[in-house]
């Protein structure tokens, strides 16, 4: 059981990191970076460990994924008003037009990935991702 449990877990998470890459790419937005657009489209001008804390990422994976992000122009840094150390992370207008075209690509992929179950499928599956990310935390 554990080989086959292995292989459908690795499979099922490729799987969708290809789509999920494919949706976002038409959009300039790299699959991942969705997560921290909906941080800043909830509160702009979060520093980098204010998202990964909320992401529970680390700070630096954060940062380099704001680095390709202020290059694809989806947002900005700017100096901390009272902390020279730290940046806040302000969208660009760009950055904030994607939230409702983000909003629907992850809608859509989430349909096309769970079409097959239920909603009381849905629920279990949710509640068991969340039980082996405890698990293995």
């Amino acid at each position: 059981m554990t080989d086959e449990f292995q292989t459908a877990f690795w499979t099922a998470k490729r799987a969708m990191a290809m789509a999920a890459e494919a949706a976002y790419n038409r959009h300039g937005v790299r699959a991942g970076q969705q997560f921290i657009l909906q941080c800043l489209w909830e509160t702009d001008g979060l520093a980098p460990g204010e998202i990964a804390r909320r992401l529970e990422l680390a700070t630096p994976t954060v940062t380099r994924a704001t680095t390709r992000m202020e290059a694809a122009g989806l947002l900005r840094r700017e100096p901390h008003p009272t902390d020279a150390r730290l940046v806040r992370l302000r969208l660009t207008e760009r950055g904030r037009e994607l939230e409702d075209v983000i909003a629907d690509e992850m809608l859509r992929l989430s349909e096309r990935a769970l079409r097959t179950l239920d909603a009381a499928e849905r629920e279990q599956l949710v509640r068991f991702l969340g039980e082996i990310r405890r698990n293995v935390s």
